[in-house]
């Protein structure tokens, strides 16, 4: 079992940034691939960003590409998003989801565990 926490979010006119954290425990944080999805109202789930378990390769969402950077320290077993250049249509909750294996991945089916998200308002 991998419990997450993120943390971070909230409120922030358009052109900021925020830096959203997750935290996680139990099974070993470092050996798992990590990613980023956000939710925003009547929409579907979509992924933002991933990061092997290693932290050698980061992939991200074409409309993050440049704004968001994703990066890890298995040594505090957080992950991190940085979001830079925030717009309104980047408004929705925003999850933290651990793989069950090393390598990243763009579908939410590969991801076993879920925080429980933190808001992130982005205003006009």
């Amino acid at each position: 079992q991998v419990q997450l926490v993120e943390s971070g979010g909230g409120l922030v006119q358009a052109g900021g940034s925020l830096r959203l954290s997750c935290a996680a425990s139990g099974r070993t944080f470092s050996s798992l691939a990590m990613g980023w999805f956000r939710q925003a109202p009547g929409k579907e789930r979509e992924f933002v960003a991933s990061l092997n378990w290693n932290g050698g390769s980061a992939y991200y969402a074409d409309s993050m590409k440049g704004r968001f950077t994703i990066s890890r320290d298995n040594a505090k077993n957080t992950v991190y998003l940085q979001m830079n250049s925030l717009k309104p249509e980047d408004t929705a909750v925003y999850y933290c989801a651990a793989s069950g294996g090393r390598w990243s991945s763009y579908y939410l089916s590969d991801y076993t565990y879920w925080g429980q998200g933190t808001q992130v308002t982005v205003s006009s």
